[in-house]
């Protein structure tokens, strides 16, 4: 586990047990030292050889926010600096001291918002090294952090209707032969005007019909002489179950509907 990560779990122990029942809704002291470490990293001057950060930190917070953790405030600068200084180990940074955290109170800034102003100070009385920088007679501009708003809810699509199955079509079989109900009708006989022509000299021009009826489907005697048989059973009209068999003359022909 890296000292980053270990200063971080001490932190949000800190918050899950003194301060998160303060802060819940307010800025988070994890939040805090993230960006204080982001303002670190901003505000690095390079000289010849090291790479110097700021080493005051002040943290500007809504009253709402502060008077949130009144009390426990100590507690949690130590752990701030604490977490700066090994940042600042761990990047290789120079620091002119210690770093250093304060805390103010800024009513123009509402609940969640914060501000973060740095500056580098000379607090020892010394010659100071080349390529040092000197104090800042002022902090910089002070950085202001909001909360990030909430993602927008991203809209679940509607599940697509599920397509039906495409039913296929009642068929007439004859021997080999397949003829499909496109048209809801099929006409068997002999005459060439049939939809199933059938050479069979028991079989009338126009023997019978297939007809649909609504999801239905019924076979009707069109006045043949010698009629019809459905299952081995004379019929005028009937209906048409999947496999039933219809018996013209001497022609056996099977009514299938999938």
């Amino acid at each position: 586990m890296t000292v980053l990560r270990a200063i971080e779990q001490k932190i949000e122990g800190l918050f899950e047990g003194v301060f998160g029942r303060a802060f819940r809704a307010h800025v988070q002291p994890v939040e805090l030292a993230r960006k204080l470490a982001k303002e670190m990293d901003d505000h690095r001057t390079v000289s010849v050889s090291r790479v110097y950060v700021p080493n005051e930190y002040t943290v500007y917070l809504a009253t709402g926010d502060r008077d949130q953790f009144e009390g426990y405030e100590e507690a949690l600068i130590g752990e701030l600096q604490d977490y700066l200084a090994q940042h600042a180990r761990r990047e290789e940074y120079e620091l002119l001291s210690p770093p250093t955290v304060s805390m103010e109170t800024d009513d123009d800034l509402s609940i969640g918002e914060f501000g973060i102003a740095t500056r580098m100070v000379q607090r020892e009385r010394r010659t100071p090294e080349p390529g040092e920088p000197t104090s800042q007679p002022q902090p910089g501009e002070t950085m202001i952090y909001r909360p990030e708003p909430e993602p927008a809810p991203v809209p679940v699509p509607e599940p697509e209707p599920e397509a039906m199955p495409e039913v296929p079509p009642a068929m007439l079989r004859a021997g080999a032969a397949e003829y499909p109900m496109e048209r809801g009708r099929l006409v068997i006989g002999r005459s060439r005007d049939c939809d199933v022509r059938l050479a069979d000299p028991n079989v009338s021009r126009q023997h019978a019909e297939i007809r649909q009826e609504g999801s239905s489907f019924f076979v009707v005697d069109l006045g043949s002489t010698n009629g019809i048989e459905v299952n081995g059973r004379r019929a005028k009209r009937a209906r048409l179950e999947d496999g039933d068999t219809i018996l013209l003359g001497s022609t056996e022909l099977v009514f299938e509907r999938p």
